[in-house]
C-alpha cells in the first residue's frame, strides 16, 4: 500500500492530459519539418525499405507489409497503417507518391480501397532518395516500442518532401496545412538558398512562385501565398478550369477539367445536379461524369439562351467548383511544433542535409581508411611473398601466424587477419596493378571525403549536385496555373431567379405565402387558409422576380423576395413570420404589404396610435444582410402602449387623422419631414386625454367615410375638412351624445374610380354583411346598401345606423 499517491483529480487530469497531447503531437499527427513525414510514414517507408519491398523488385501484398510494420515499429491499428500507406499512394493527394500499388487504391470520388489482402505494394523509385544513406550512420535511431530493434527519427530525405507532398493533420492544440509544391521548383528554391543563406522572401518566390496541387486547377492570389510563406497562414482561392464548349442547336455546355485540390468529385458532381434539380439557377439541361482513364471531365449541359457565364459565376460561388484553400504551415522543428514560412522550412532542410552529408562523408571517409589500411598491408605481403608464406607455414595455427606476422614485419592486427585469410589466388602477378589502383582511388576517396568533412562550400557543393541530379530524373512540369489575383464572383441575382406569375398573400396575424396561378384560380377567396381568428389584409398577383415589404405595427419591416417564399396551396394556411424572423413578438400584427419592382423612388408615410407621423424614403428601406431571420426597424417607437395604425404610399398629397372621440385634422405631408428608418418621426396632431388616433390616410377623394362602433356610417365631403396645420387639435366629426356616445370605429377614403373595395360589417364572428364603399356602384345585392346612395352627412352629424346593433369588427374586403 505504501505506492497509493494522494493527488488532485485537475492533477491527474492535467498530468495525464498533457502526456497524451506530447505525445500525439511529437509522434502522430505532425510532419517532421526535415523529412516531411508523420511517424507512421516513416515507419512505412523504412519497414518496406528494410524487407527490399523497393521499385526495382517485384510488388508484395500489402497485408505482409502491414504486418511487418504493425509487429516491428507501429503498434497500432491495421487500418491506420495501411490507409496511411494507401494515401501515400495516392496521384491525386500526393505531388510525387512514395508507394507504387497495385489493385483499387481509391478514388477522387471518395470510393474506399481495396483490403490489404488485396492490393499490393512497393516503394516508387523516388521513395528510395528519402531513405538514400540510411545505413551509413546517418541518421539518430530509437528503440522500437519493444526494445527488440531500432527505427530511425527522421530519413535523410535527399530531396525536400515537406514542400513537395505537403501534408495535412490535427493533433492536440494543433493543426496543420501544407500544400503540394513543384518539385523542381523548390530545388531550385533550396539551390539558391544554400547559395545565399539570408535570400529574401520575394527572392525565393522568383524559383517557388506558390502551390503546385497534383490536380492541377488554377490558384489565385499571389498576396496571400506571399503571406503563407512569411508568416505560415494565408488563404488562397482555387477554381476549378472550365471552358465552355458550343453543341448543335445553339446550345452549350460547361466542361470541367481539373477540379480543386481535396474536393470529393463525386460530391461535387451531386451538389451540381442539385443546384439543377432545385432550378436554383435556370438553364442545367443535364449534369454528366464523363472522367475515363485518360483524365476527368464534368459535363454540364445547358438548355438553349441559358446563359453560360452566370451558370458558370453561379457554381463557382456555391460549389465546390471554386473553394478556399488555407495555409496553416506548422511542423515539428527539434520536437517543438512551430508555424513556419517557407524560409524557415528550406534552411532546417538544408541544415539536416548538412548533418547528413558530413555524417555520411565521416562513415564512408572511415570505412574508406580501413580498406586502405588493408590495401597498403596486402602490397607489402606481395613484395615479401616468399617469406611470409614461409613465415605461416612454419606457425603452428592462425592465431600463431597472426601474432609472426606482426612480430616479424609489423603489421597491424587488421593487415595480419586479412593477410591470413587471403585467397590464393590473389597472389597471381597481375593482382597488384588492381590493388595499387584500389589504393590510388582510396585516398582520391578519402581526400574527398575530407575535403567535404572540413569544407563547407565543398559540402554545399556536393548538396547542390545531388538535388540537381533528383530534379533531372524526376523534375516535371507545374500542373497548377498561378493567377496574381482572385477574381470576384459577382451574379446578377435577377437573372437566376426563374420568372413566373405567382398569388401572394398576407394575413394580420403574421402569415404568408405564394400560391400558384392554378391553385388560386381552383379555390374563391374566402377559402383562403387562415386561422379563425385572423383576416386576410393583402393578396395580388405577383412575379416571381419582385420583391415583399410588410409593415408591421411595431414599427418593424419584414422583406422577402417573393421567390424565396413558400409555395403553398390557396386552402393551406401558409408560413408564420415568427418561423424565421426570430425578433417578430407575440402580440405583433401585420397592418400592410405591398409587392415592388425595386427600391429606387417612392415615399411612405407612417402613422402611430398616440400621434406621431413620419415620411420616409423607400430607399432606406433596401433589403438588408440578415433579412431572413431578422427585421428591420421603419419606425422607431416612443412610447410600449403606442403602435403604428396606418402605412401608406403618398406623393405630395394631404393627410387626414380621424381621432377614436370624432376629431379629425388634415393637413399638408409637406409638413412632415423625410426621415431615417430608425427615427420616431414628429408630433401630428394634438390628442385630448383618453384619446387616440383611429384612421390616418390620404386625402386625395372627394368624400371619406365614418363608422361608429354603434354600427353608424356617413360620408362626409372632404370640404368639410380644411387645410389646416399640423399638431392641431381638428375640427370634430361627431356630434356628442349624452348616453351612449358615437366612437370612430373605422374611417377611410370613399373610392372614386372602379375599383371593388368593400366595407364588410361582423354582427358576430361569423356573421357579415357588405357595404359598397365605391360613388359609381348602382346596383345592390343582398345584404348590401351601396354607399353612393347614402347623401352627403354634415360634419358633426352621426351619421345613419346600417345595422340593428353594435358591429362585432369591420374589415375592408376585396373582391377577387
Amino acid at each position: 500500500m505504501s505506492n497509493i499517491q494522494n493527488m488532485s483529480l485537475e492533477d491527474i487530469m492535467g498530468e495525464r492530459f498533457g502526456r497524451y497531447s506530447k505525445y500525439i503531437i511529437q509522434e502522430r499527427a505532425l510532419p517532421d519539418i526535415r523529412d516531411g513525414l508523420k511517424p507512421v510514414q516513416r515507419r512505412i517507408l523504412y519497414s518496406m525499405n528494410k524487407d527490399g519491398n523497393t521499385f526495382e523488385k517485384g510488388y508484395r501484398k500489402s497485408a505482409k507489409s502491414v504486418g511487418n510494420i504493425m509487429g516491428n515499429f507501429h503498434p497500432h491499428g491495421d487500418s491506420s497503417i495501411y490507409d496511411a500507406m494507401v494515401r501515400m499512394s495516392q496521384d491525386w493527394k500526393n505531388r510525387e507518391i512514395l508507394v507504387e500499388m497495385h489493385g483499387n487504391n481509391g478514388s477522387m470520388d471518395g470510393d474506399p480501397p481495396a483490403a490489404m489482402r488485396y492490393t499490393e505494394a512497393r516503394l516508387s523509385e523516388i521513395a528510395g532518395y528519402l531513405l538514400q544513406d540510411i545505413d551509413k550512420k546517418t541518421v539518430p535511431w530509437a528503440w522500437n516500442f519493444d526494445d527488440t530493434e531500432k527505427e530511425p527519427t527522421v530519413l535523410p530525405a535527399a530531396f525536400p518532401n515537406l514542400l513537395v507532398n505537403g501534408a495535412t493533420g490535427i493533433s492536440a492544440g494543433y493543426a496543420t496545412d501544407i500544400p503540394p509544391h513543384n518539385l523542381s521548383e523548390v530545388i531550385d528554391a533550396v539551390v539558391y538558398m544554400i547559395d545565399h543563406p539570408s535570400a529574401k522572401l520575394d527572392k525565393l518566390m522568383e524559383f517557388l512562385p506558390g502551390p503546385d496541387f497534383p490536380t492541377g486547377a488554377i490558384i489565385q492570389g499571389a498576396d496571400e501565398i506571399r503571406k503563407a510563406y512569411e508568416t505560415g497562414k494565408g488563404r488562397v482561392v482555387v477554381r476549378s478550369r472550365t471552358e465552355i464548349e458550343k453543341l448543335k442547336g445553339g446550345k452549350e455546355q460547361i466542361v470541367v477539367t481539373e477540379i480543386p485540390f481535396d474536393v470529393n468529385k463525386a460530391v461535387l458532381v451531386k451538389k451540381i445536379d442539385d443546384v439543377r434539380v432545385n432550378n436554383k439557377v435556370p438553364g442545367i439541361a443535364e449534369v454528366r461524369d464523363e472522367s475515363d482513364r485518360t483524365g476527368l471531365r464534368i459535363a454540364i449541359e445547358l438548355k438553349k439562351d441559358a446563359d453560360s457565364q452566370t451558370i458558370l459565376n453561379y457554381l463557382l460561388k456555391y460549389t465546390d467548383l471554386q473553394v478556399n484553400y488555407n495555409f496553416n504551415m506548422v511542423a515539428i522543428d527539434n520536437f517543438t511544433p512551430r508555424q513556419v514560412g517557407l524560409q524557415k522550412i528550406l534552411s532546417s532542410y538544408i541544415a539536416h542535409r548538412r548533418d547528413i552529408i558530413v555524417a555520411r562523408s565521416k562513415f564512408d571517409k572511415e570505412k574508406a581508411e580501413k580498406r586502405l589500411h588493408i590495401v597498403e598491408g596486402l602490397i607489402r605481403v606481395i613484395s615479401i611473398l616468399d617469406e611470409v608464406i614461409a613465415l605461416i607455414r612454419a606457425s603452428e595455427n592462425k592465431a600463431d601466424a597472426k601474432e609472426n606476422l606482426k612480430v616479424s614485419y609489423a603489421f597491424s592486427e587488421e593487415q595480419a587477419e586479412a593477410i591470413v585469410t587471403l585467397q590464393l589466388y590473389r597472389l597471381t602477378n597481375t593482382d597488384i596493378v588492381t590493388l595499387q589502383k584500389e589504393e590510388a582511388d582510396l585516398r582520391d576517396q578519402i581526400a574527398t571525403l575530407t575535403a567535404i568533412i572540413g569544407d563547407e562550400r565543398t559540402m554545399f557543393n556536393l548538396m547542390k549536385k545531388e538535388l540537381r541530379e533528383i530534379k533531372k530524373i524526376f523534375g516535371n512540369p507545374r500542373r497548377s496555373e498561378l493567377q496574381a489575383e482572385s477574381q470576384t464572383i459577382e451574379i446578377d441575382t435577377a437573372s437566376l431567379i426563374v420568372e413566373e406569375e405567382t398569388y401572394v398573400s398576407v394575413t394580420r396575424g403574421g402569415y404568408l405565402k405564394r400560391t400558384s396561378l392554378r391553385s388560386f384560380n381552383a379555390s374563391t377567396l374566402e377559402e383562403v387558409g387562415k386561422r379563425d381568428d385572423d383576416e386576410l389584409i393583402f393578396h395580388k398577383q405577383a412575379k416571381t422576380t419582385q420583391h415583399l415589404l410588410i409593415f408591421t405595427n411595431q414599427g418593424n419591416l419584414v422583406y422577402r423576395p417573393v421567390h424565396e417564399l413558400t409555395d403553398i396551396r390557396w386552402k393551406d394556411i401558409g408560413e408564420h413570420l415568427s418561423q424565421t424572423i426570430t425578433n417578430f413578438a407575440t402580440d405583433e400584427e401585420v397592418i400592410y404589404a405591398e409587392i415592388r419592382d425595386d427600391f429606387e423612388s417612392g415615399t411612405y408615410f407612417a402613422a402611430t396610435k398616440l400621434g406621431q407621423i413620419k415620411r420616409l424614403s423607400i430607399t432606406d428601406l433596401s433589403p438588408w444582410r440578415t433579412y431572413k431571420s431578422k427585421s428591420s426597424k421603419y419606425a422607431k417607437i416612443k412610447d410600449s402602449s403606442d403602435s403604428v395604425i396606418t402605412v401608406s404610399p403618398i406623393l405630395l398629397d394631404d393627410v387626414m387623422l380621424v381621432t377614436y372621440n370624432g376629431y379629425a385634422l388634415r393637413f399638408s405631408i409637406e409638413e412632415v419631414p423625410v426621415v431615417g428608418a430608425k427615427a420616431a418621426g414628429v408630433k401630428a396632431i394634438n390628442l385630448k386625454d383618453g384619446d387616440h388616433v383611429q384612421s390616418a390616410f390620404i386625402a386625395n377623394t372627394d368624400s371619406f367615410y365614418i363608422l361608429t362602433q354603434r354600427s353608424s356610417l356617413k360620408r362626409v365631403a372632404m370640404s368639410e375638412i380644411p387645410q389646416a396645420k399640423r399638431v392641431g387639435r381638428g375640427l370634430q366629426v361627431l356630434r356628442e351624445l349624452k348616453s351612449k356616445p358615437h366612437r370612430v370605429y373605422m374611417a377611410g377614403p370613399v373610392l372614386t374610380d372602379n375599383s371593388s373595395a368593400d366595407l364588410g360589417l361582423f354582427t358576430t364572428e361569423t356573421s357579415m354583411v357588405k357595404q359598397k364603399l365605391k360613388v359609381q356602384s348602382t346596383t345592390g345585392e343582398k345584404n348590401e346598401r351601396v354607399l353612393a346612395e347614402l347623401s352627403l352627412s354634415d360634419r358633426t352629424s352621426n351619421g345613419s345606423f346600417i345595422l340593428e346593433q353594435d358591429i362585432f369588427s369591420a374589415q375592408i374586403v376585396d373582391e377577387k
